[in-house]
């Protein structure tokens, strides 16, 4: 019989027991369903470079290369998507690299190859040494070179013993250079030299966009084409647009002209040119030159303006001659003909020096067509000791000298004597000022004409006296040293007075001026501009027209016979 105590003691064990079976499936149960939910291990990246194919391979550890498998014969390797070709090679399984010989070949997707006679390739860094004959093509960039390394971690390659890319029309060679694949640009370095249709780059330094076939030049650079040769330190070229941007203090020359500044643009397709900071421009045909701040030129409407600080020189005379205005702008018309001519607009404080011939007005229209040279508004123009005034002068040039001169509306001519103190006097009209050698010999007034003028005695040159003159027509003849000869009037009413009967309200003709502090005294000086004072400006005169006789209300052309004062 069995003791009632043992049998509970039995059944304690028999719950223990049973109670760490179920503990023991539980865990085991949470463990497994902890393992199904758990991520698998993503495979490791294969670094290893592969033998695929040779048609010989032998190992031999008493060789001159003991820790190199030598393969020949159709030598193929792959590594990590980079396949490399050659006839025969020694495989460094160990340390993961390859040394190639003869018609090597590699090739990394659709984009890069690369042919060599001999290279090693390294695969723990990724490197790729090419020697002679290296021949790498990328799209449609080709680099030919005897010494390059390849990063293909980093997807760029350099050369350091010459070398030379092919991209369309675009040839450059330099001793050093890098392309990068990934942006396709390329940085060539040291005796660079760059091609394309007919234009030729030499530099030190060239950085070139092969996407957008833009090349950029820094340091001491040189660039000739047609005939011009581009000397910068700093600029861009698109070749595919023939456009070009200029940094740096750049100057074009070519047979014709010159032209430097701060920076300069240019765009072939358009023919527009411009220029800022300091633009200088020379004529060396013409021998003329333009400097400003800024300017703008379209060669092939020949329009073009510039403005700031803007000094126009012409020096084809013994004389230089100085002008400036706030602004300037040329016209052309009937451009690449034989009939071609221009027009130059000077507006604003125009001002103008020649040691001989001073000149300052509000505008000025210089029209190539007739030589002709027009000033507006308040024009005064000085030669010598003489000053003539109207409301608007015409000069003619001849080569760059004065030929002649017309003065339109209060034409006003004053001779300062050599006592400084009184002055030959010439009012009118209508003025015709006649140069030779770039000196006024004749002098022709019309319509209303008052004159003051001093004869002298040709023993002494002393004054005799003062004559006043009124007539409707008068001419003046002067020496060559701008003195006055002898005066020529029809039909003159006047009176002479004796220089010491003279009344004080007769020195001076009503329309009497002498603006002697306004005039130009240097070159520089014709940036100073001296106004007039309050007063002195011309008088405006309200002219009458007749009326309009066509129905198309055109003004009808009248032409002026012009009189011939030779005879």
């Amino acid at each position: 019989m069995i003791d009632l105590n043992d049998r509970k003691q039995n059944t304690k064990s028999g719950h223990r027991i049973m109670t760490g079976m179920i503990l023991c499936l539980f865990g085991l149960c949470l463990f497994q369903a902890m393992w199904a939910i758990r991520p698998p291990k993503k495979p490791q990246k294969d670094d290893r470079v592969y033998l695929v194919h040779s048609d010989e391979l032998k190992f031999d550890m008493y060789s001159q290369v003991p820790d190199a498998q030598i393969v020949k014969g159709h030598v193929h390797f792959t590594h990590q998507g980079a396949q490399l070709w050659c006839d025969s090679a020694y495989f460094y399984q160990q340390s993961n690299s390859v040394k190639a010989f003869g018609h090597v070949r590699f090739k990394q997707g659709d984009t890069l190859s690369l042919t060599c006679d001999r290279g090693v390739y390294d695969g723990q860094n990724q490197m790729l040494t090419a020697r002679s004959n290296v021949v790498l093509k990328h799209r449609r960039q080709t680099l030919y070179t005897d010494s390059l390394d390849y990063d293909k971690l980093y997807n760029y390659a350099y050369f350091f013993e010459g070398g030379r890319l092919i991209d369309g029309k675009d040839r450059l060679s330099s001793d050093w250079g890098e392309y990068r694949m990934d942006t396709r640009e390329a940085t060539f370095r040291f005796n660079v030299r760059m091609t394309n249709a007919g234009r030729l780059i030499t530099t030190d330094t060239l950085h070139y966009d092969t996407r957008r076939s833009k090349a950029h030049v820094t340091g001491p650079s040189k660039i000739t084409q047609n005939g011009s040769v581009i000397d910068t330190e700093n600029a861009y070229f698109d070749t595919k647009t023939d456009q070009a941007e200029m940094y740096g203090r750049s100057t074009v020359v070519d047979k014709e002209k010159t032209i430097t500044g701060d920076s300069l643009f240019y765009d072939k397709n358009t023919g527009l040119a411009r220029g800022y900071g300091n633009v200088i421009y020379i004529d060396k045909v013409n021998k003329n030159r333009l400097e400003c701040e800024r300017m703008n030129y379209n060669e092939k409407t020949g329009y073009g303006w510039a403005t700031r600080k803007v000094l126009a020189k012409d020096y084809s005379q013994k004389d230089t001659l100085y002008m400036h205005a706030d602004s300037m702008k040329i016209y052309t018309f009937h451009i690449n003909t034989d009939s071609m001519y221009r027009k130059v607009h000077c507006f604003d404080h125009v001002k103008v020096y020649r040691a001989d011939m001073q000149a300052i007005c509000d505008s000025l229209v210089a029209n190539s067509k007739d030589s002709c040279m027009t000033m507006y508004k308040d024009p005064i123009a000085w030669n010598g000791g003489r000053q003539i005034l109207g409301e608007k002068i015409l000069v003619y040039m001849n080569d760059s000298t004065i030929r002649d001169a017309h003065v339109v509306g209060q034409a006003l001519s004053v001779e300062r004597m050599p006592d400084g103190k009184n002055y030959n006097q010439v009012s009118s009209k209508v003025m015709d000022a006649y140069f030779t050698d770039g000196v006024v010999r004749r002098i022709v007034a019309t319509g209303n004409v008052k004159v003051i003028y001093y004869p002298m005695d040709d023993k002494d040159s002393s004054l005799i006296g003062l004559n006043y003159v009124e007539s409707d027509t008068m001419r003046m003849f002067m020496n060559k040293n701008r003195q006055l000869e002898k005066i020529w009037m029809p039909k003159p009413q006047g009176t002479l007075y004796p220089m010491t009967q003279i009344p004080p309200m007769k020195y001076k003709l009503p329309e009497f001026a002498w603006f002697e502090e306004l005039r130009p005294t240097s070159p520089t000086d014709v940036f100073e501009w001296r106004g007039k004072a309050a007063g002195s400006v011309l008088k405006v005169v309200k002219r009458q027209e007749a009326p309009l006789q066509h129905l198309n209300r055109q003004k009808p052309t009248v032409i002026r016979p012009k009189e011939d004062y030779t005879k």
